[in-house]
C-alpha cells in the first residue's frame, strides 16, 4: 500500500454516453481510493443535460470531473495548453488517455508536464493512415498502450507501433444491471403492438456498416415478416439512412429511434440485437446484449470473436457475407429455441470472462507495475 495514494489523470475526448466513456467511468469509479486517486479530463464541453449520466455518476463517486470546452480541431493547441496546466496543478503520477484525440492531445500536455507515466489507449482498428501515424507518433513518448482486444494489439503492431508497449485489457461490464428490470415500449418509436424487434445500437457512421445492412435488409424484412428493424443511434449517416430506406421501399418498418438513454430496456424489449461494422475494437453494446441474454448476429470485425469465443460459429460472419448474415438472422428469428439457448450462453460468457472487476484490476496491476518501477 502506498503511503499516499497514486495521483492518476484519465482524458477522454468527450463524456458523452457511449462505450468508451461508460468504460472510463467504471474504471475511475471502481478503483481502489486508497491506492488510487483519480482526476477525469475531458477534451470537449460539458454533455447536454440529457446525457449527463456518466458525469453523475462520476460526480457521485467523488471524482472530479473537468472539461477543456474544445468544440473543434481548432482548439488543440489551447486545449493541449490549458489540459497542460492542469496537469501541473494536479501533478499526476500518471496519465492515461482513451480514444484518438484525447491519445493524441493527452500524450502530448503530459510530455510537456513532466509527467512520468504515459499510457495511450486503442479502442478500434481504424484503417484511416493518418490517425495511425498520429497514434505511432504519440506512442513514442507513452510508456504502454493498453489495447482493448488482442486483435487490436495485431492491428496496432501491423501500424507500426512496438510490441513491447502493447497490453491487452478487454472491456469488462456489470452483469448485475442486465437485463433491466423493465422493457421499453418500442411503441414510442413507431412500433405496432405485437411486432417482434430487431435491434441496432450505436453511432451512424460508415464504420457501423449500415449502409451495407440496410441493402441486405429488404430481403431479410421480406423473410421475417413479423419483425421490425429498430435503428437506436445518431450520426452524420441518418440523414443518408433514412433516404435510402425510403427508396428501398422499407421505411414503414425500418424506425430510427435517434439517441437513447435507456439502451437496457431497449435491449430487454428486442429479439436479437445485430452489429454489421466495418471495423471495432471491442464493441460495448456486445456485451451489454449478450449480458441481457440476447442472441446477436455480427460482422467478424476486431474483438467480435474474441467477446463470442465459441459461441462465434453461430453469431458472426465476415463483413460482406450477405447471404451468412442473412442466414444467421432469419435462423435465430424463426426458432425461439435456439435465441433463447443462444442467450443464455451469451449470459454464461460476460459472466464467467468479461465482468468489470477483473477490468479494472488489470488496470490496477499494470499501474502499479509502472508506478513502482
Amino acid at each position: 500500500m502506498p503511503p499516499h495514494p497514486y495521483r492518476l489523470a484519465l482524458v477522454i475526448t468527450e463524456l458523452d454516453v457511449g462505450g468508451a466513456e461508460r468504460c472510463l467511468t467504471n474504471l475511475a469509479c471502481g478503483l481502489d481510493r486508497d491506492r488510487f486517486n483519480p482526476v477525469v479530463y475531458a477534451l470537449g464541453l460539458p454533455p447536454a443535460q440529457h446525457q449527463r449520466q456518466l458525469v453523475d455518476q462520476l460526480e457521485a463517486a467523488h471524482v472530479p470531473v473537468r472539461f477543456l470546452g474544445a468544440k473543434s480541431t481548432w482548439d488543440f493547441w489551447s486545449a493541449r495548453r490549458k489540459l497542460q496546466q492542469w496537469f501541473r496543478e494536479q501533478r499526476p503520477q500518471l496519465v492515461q488517455t482513451f480514444l484518438f484525440h484525447a491519445n493524441v492531445l493527452g500524450i502530448w500536455a503530459a510530455v510537456g508536464a513532466q509527467v512520468p507515466q504515459r499510457i495511450l489507449g486503442m479502442r478500434v482498428a481504424d484503417p484511416a493512415r493518418w490517425r495511425q501515424w498520429l497514434e505511432r507518433y504519440s506512442t513514442r513518448s507513452a510508456q504502454r498502450v493498453v489495447c482493448v482486444s488482442s486483435a487490436v494489439a495485431d492491428f496496432a503492431e501491423q501500424s507500426g507501433l512496438p510490441r513491447h508497449k502493447l497490453v491487452v485489457i478487454p472491456n469488462g461490464i456489470d452483469p448485475s444491471r442486465y437485463p433491466a428490470p423493465r422493457a421499453a415500449s418500442v411503441q414510442e418509436y413507431g412500433i405496432s403492438v405485437g411486432r417482434r424487434v430487431i435491434l441496432y445500437v450505436g453511432r451512424m457512421h460508415r464504420q457501423k456498416g449500415l449502409d451495407w445492412l440496410l441493402d441486405l435488409a429488404p430481403e431479410m424484412l421480406a423473410a421475417l415478416p413479423e419483425f421490425d428493424l429498430l435503428l437506436v443511434g445518431s450520426g452524420s449517416q441518418r440523414g443518408e439512412l433514412e433516404s435510402r430506406a425510403n427508396e428501398l421501399g422499407i421505411a414503414r418498418r425500418v424506425h430510427f429511434a435517434g439517441w437513447r438513454e435507456n439502451v437496457s430496456e431497449i435491449l430487454a424489449a428486442s429479439d436479437l440485437l445485430i452489429l454489421p461494422s466495418r471495423w471495432e475494437g471491442m464493441p460495448n453494446v456486445l456485451l451489454e446484449a449478450m449480458a441481457s441474454r440476447l442472441p446477436i448476429v455480427a460482422t467478424n470485425a476486431a474483438g467480435v470473436c474474441e467477446i463470442l469465443g465459441p459461441l462465434r460459429e453461430s453469431q458472426a460472419v465476415e463483413f460482406g457475407d450477405r447471404q451468412g448474415f442473412l442466414a444467421r438472422v432469419v435462423s435465430i428469428c424463426r426458432d425461439p429455441e435456439l435465441a433463447q439457448s443462444l442467450g443464455v450462453a451469451n449470459r454464461q460468457r460476460i459472466e464467467q470472462e468479461f465482468a468489470i472487476q477483473d477490468a479494472v484490476a488489470a488496470y490496477e496491476c499494470l499501474y502499479e507495475a509502472l508506478l513502482t518501477q
